[in-house]
C-alpha cells in the first residue's frame, strides 16, 4: 500500500468506501437473487430459499442480543433493542421471525419443520453462525459496521416483492408481509449503524476494520445463496441431509 492509502479518509470517503461495497457486493446481485425475483425459479426452489433464510432471520435478534450487551450506555441500548421488537415481536404485534414463518406457511411448508432448523444446508448453517461468532468476537466497531448491510436492502425490497408477486401464483401479498416495514426500519437502523461508524472510526485502522466488516457481511448474505444455488438449480447436486422437495410440506409427514 502506499502512504496515500493509509491516511485516514475523511467521513465522506469512508461513507463512499462503504456504499461501493454495497454497489458490488450486496446479494441482491446474486444469480439465485436475480431468478427469484424475475419469477424463474420453481415453487420447491422458492420453498428451499424461504426454508434456509428462516434460520438467518431466526438469528438476527441472537446477534442483535450479543451486541445490546456489549452496549455501554442506556442511550445506546435503547436504540439498539427497537430491533430485537422489530424480529421478537410483542404480545400485540407480530415480529419479522413470525412474518417469515407466514412466509414459510405460505410457500407450503410445515411450520414445526422449519422452526426446528432440521433440513437447511450446511452452508447456511456455517455462514449464519460464522455472522453470529463475528458480532460476538470482533470489537464492538465491527459487530455494528457488519450491521451496515442494511443501508442497500430498502431500494431493492420492492424489487423484489413486486417481481414475486408478479410472476408466482403461490405467492400473496400476506405470504411477503415481512417485507412490508423492513423498508422503513432498514433506513432507520442503517442511518444510526452508519453514524456510529463514520464517529467512532476514527484511526485508519478502525476504519478499516469498519469496511473489512461490511465486505464480511456480504459474503455471509451470497454465501447463503450459494448454497442455495448449487443445491437447487444448477448443478443441483442437494446434500444427503438438506431438505428435498414434496418433504415437509403442509399437511404431510416432515422427513
Amino acid at each position: 500500500m502506499t502512504s496515500r492509502s493509509k491516511e485516514l479518509m475523511s467521513r465522506n470517503e469512508l461513507e463512499a468506501a462503504l456504499r461501493e461495497i454495497g454497489a458490488t457486493r450486496y446479494h441482491s446481485l446474486h444469480p439465485f437473487q436475480t431468478l427469484l425475483q424475475e419469477g424463474r425459479l420453481t415453487r420447491p426452489q422458492v420453498q428451499a430459499w424461504a426454508l434456509n433464510r428462516y434460520y438467518y432471520q431466526a438469528n438476527i435478534p441472537v446477534k442483535d442480543s450479543i451486541i445490546l450487551a456489549r452496549l455501554g450506555s442506556v442511550e445506546l441500548r435503547r436504540e439498539w433493542r427497537q430491533r430485537i421488537l422489530d424480529h421478537d415481536g410483542s404480545e400485540t404485534e407480530r415480529g419479522g421471525i413470525e412474518k417469515w414463518i407466514a412466509l414459510t406457511d405460505g410457500v407450503g411448508l410445515d411450520r414445526a419443520y422449519v422452526e426446528s432448523g432440521e433440513g437447511i444446508l450446511a452452508g447456511t448453517r456455517f455462514a449464519v453462525d460464522a455472522y453470529v461468532h463475528f458480532v460476538r468476537d470482533r470489537s464492538l466497531l465491527e459487530a455494528i459496521a457488519s450491521s451496515l448491510t442494511e443501508l442497500f436492502s430498502p431500494s431493492v425490497i420492492g424489487v423484489r416483492t413486486k417481481g414475486m408477486l408478479a410472476h408466482y401464483d403461490f405467492i400473496s401479498k400476506e405470504t411477503l408481509a415481512y417485507f412490508d416495514k423492513r423498508p422503513v426500519q432498514a433506513k432507520r437502523d442503517s442511518d444510526f449503524a452508519l453514524t456510529y461508524c463514520l464517529d467512532h472510526a476514527d484511526t485508519r485502522e478502525k476504519q478499516d476494520q469498519v469496511v473489512e466488516a461490511l465486505r464480511f457481511k456480504c459474503q455471509v448474505l451470497w454465501a447463503q445463496l450459494d448454497a442455495l444455488y448449487f443445491s437447487y438449480v444448477d448443478p443441483a447436486l442437494t446434500p444427503p441431509d438438506a431438505w428435498r422437495p414434496g418433504e415437509a410440506e403442509t399437511g404431510r409427514e416432515a422427513a
